[in-house]
C-alpha cells in the first residue's frame, strides 16, 4: 500500500509549520539568541509551583473531574466576572482543558461540520486553520493590514460571510502581530455575528499581557456571551506553558458539546497543573503585573530598536511579539530569516509563516532577557546593513 494511502486526506490538506524548520537549523549552532519561541523566559511564580508540588504529595495524582477540579472552576467564574463581568455557571459552562489549543480543538470538533466555513483574520497563530480543517471546516481568510495596526474591521469579515459560514475566530492580543482589538472594532465584529447568526470563536490567552490600554473580553460585549466560545489559559500570563492548562466557557448547550469531546479525547487536564493554576488565581496577581511590567519594558526596547535600525514596527499593544516590516532589505521573509540565523545567530520567525499577508514581516519574541534583546538589536542592525 503506497504510504499516501495511508493518511487521512484531511492531514494531508495541511501543510507542515512553517516555524520548525528554523529551529531544526539552529539547533545545530551555538551562540544563538532565539527571539523565535513564543514562550514566558520567566518560571512559574514559588507559590504556584509549591501548589503544584503540594498537591502532588497530597497524592492528588488521580484523574479530576473531566471538567476540571470544582475549585478551579469557581475560582476561574469569579475571575472572569471580576476582570470583564461576564459570569459563567462552573458546573455547566467551564471546562478545563490541557492548554488553550486543546480547548480550540474540541471546540471546533464540537461545532463545526464539514464544509462549514471559519472566517479567520490573518496574520494569526499557526494552528488556526488547521483546527478548523481537522474539523472538516473550510478556512476562510480576511487579510489584515500594518496601515491599520492589522485590526480586522467588521466590514473585512462581512465580505467573507457566504450562505456556508458557521463562525468567525479571533484572536486578540494577536499572534504573532501583538495588536489588540478596541472595544468599537469588536463591537464591529459583533454586529457581523449578531446579523449573520455566527459563532465567535475568540482566542484571549493574552488578556493579561496588554500595555496602556484595556483589553476587552468578547463574551462581555452586548448580546455576544451566549454566541461566543471563550478560550483562555494560564500558559502566557502566569508563565504556566509546561503545565498545560487552558479552559473553554460557553453556554451550557454548547459547553456540554466541547466537554463530550474532551472526556473522551483527554479524560482531564493534569491535577498538579490545576492545582498551580488554583493559586495563580487566588494569589499570583503582583506576580503577573511585575512580569507586565518586565514586558513593557522591552517592549520599548525592541520596537525602538527595530525603528532605529530602519525595520518599520508598529507598535504592539498586547502579547510579547513584536512585527517588524522586512521589505526594504530586498529578502523574503524565509530569506531575511534563514540568513539571519546563519550569519549572525539570531532566530526569529518569518512572517508568512502565519499566513500569506505576514509575507515581508518577521516575529520577534521579546520574552527575552533585555541583555539578550540589545545584543539580538545589535546582530540585526549588522545583519541589515549587510543586506543594504
Amino acid at each position: 500500500m503506497a504510504n499516501d494511502m495511508l493518511i487521512s486526506k484531511r492531514v494531508q490538506a495541511i501543510p507542515p509549520s512553517g516555524i520548525r524548520r528554523f529551529f531544526d537549523i539552529a539547533a545545530t549552532m551555538t551562540d544563538v539568541i532565539s527571539l523565535g519561541i513564543g514562550e514566558p523566559d520567566f518560571i512559574t511564580p514559588p507559590r504556584l509551583r509549591q501548589a503544584g508540588t503540594n498537591s502532588i504529595e497530597r497524592g492528588e495524582t488521580k484523574y479530576t473531574s473531566n471538567a476540571g477540579t470544582i475549585e478551579l472552576r469557581r475560582a476561574l467564574s469569579d475571575h472572569l466576572a471580576k476582570r470583564y463581568r461576564v459570569r459563567y455557571d462552573p458546573n455547566e459552562e467551564l471546562v478545563i482543558t490541557v492548554g488553550v489549543s486543546e480547548a480550540l480543538t474540541c471546540a471546533m470538533l464540537a461545532l463545526i461540520d464539514p464544509g462549514d466555513e471559519v472566517i479567520i483574520p490573518e496574520p494569526c497563530f499557526v494552528a488556526y486553520k488547521p483546527s478548523v480543517m481537522l474539523a472538516g471546516g473550510v478556512p476562510v481568510v480576511v487579510p489584515t493590514r500594518v496601515e491599520n495596526d492589522f485590526k480586522v474591521t467588521g466590514l473585512d469579515i462581512e465580505r467573507a460571510v457566504t450562505p456556508r459560514t458557521k463562525a468567525i475566530l479571533i484572536g486578540y492580543p494577536n499572534n504573532p502581530t501583538g495588536a489588540v482589538m478596541t472595544r468599537d472594532r469588536l463591537l464591529e465584529v459583533a454586529r457581523v455575528a449578531e446579523e449573520h447568526n455566527l459563532l465567535v470563536f475568540s482566542d484571549e490567552i493574552y488578556d493579561r499581557l496588554v500595555y496602556g490600554i484595556e483589553h476587552v473580553c468578547f463574551a462581555s460585549l452586548s448580546d455576544m456571551r451566549d454566541r461566543t466560545i471563550l478560550l483562555g489559559g494560564f500558559s502566557k500570563d502566569y508563565a504556566m506553558t509546561g503545565w498545560r492548562v487552558g479552559y473553554a466557557a460557553a453556554s451550557a448547550e454548547i459547553l456540554a458539546a466541547i466537554n463530550k469531546v474532551h472526556q473522551y479525547v483527554i479524560m482531564s487536564a493534569p491535577t498538579m497543573g490545576q492545582a498551580a493554576a488554583l493559586e495563580g488565581l487566588r494569589h499570583a496577581e503582583e506576580d503577573v503585573q511585575a512580569m507586565v511590567r518586565e514586558y513593557d519594558q522591552r517592549r520599548q526596547t525592541m520596537v525602538s530598536g527595530f525603528n532605529a535600525i530602519g525595520l518599520p514596527t508598529f507598535e504592539p499593544r498586547g502579547a510579547f511579539y513584536a512585527f517588524p516590516d522586512i521589505r526594504s532589505t530586498g529578502l523574503t521573509s524565509e530569506e531575511f530569516v534563514e540568513r539571519l540565523l546563519v550569519e549572525e545567530h539570531v532566530a526569529v520567525i518569518p512572517g508568512n509563516a502565519f499566513g500569506a499577508c505576514g509575507e515581508g514581516f518577521v516575529r520577534a519574541v521579546y520574552a527575552a532577557s533585555m541583555a539578550n534583546i540589545e545584543e539580538a538589536l545589535t546582530r540585526i542592525e549588522r545583519f541589515v546593513k549587510s543586506c543594504r
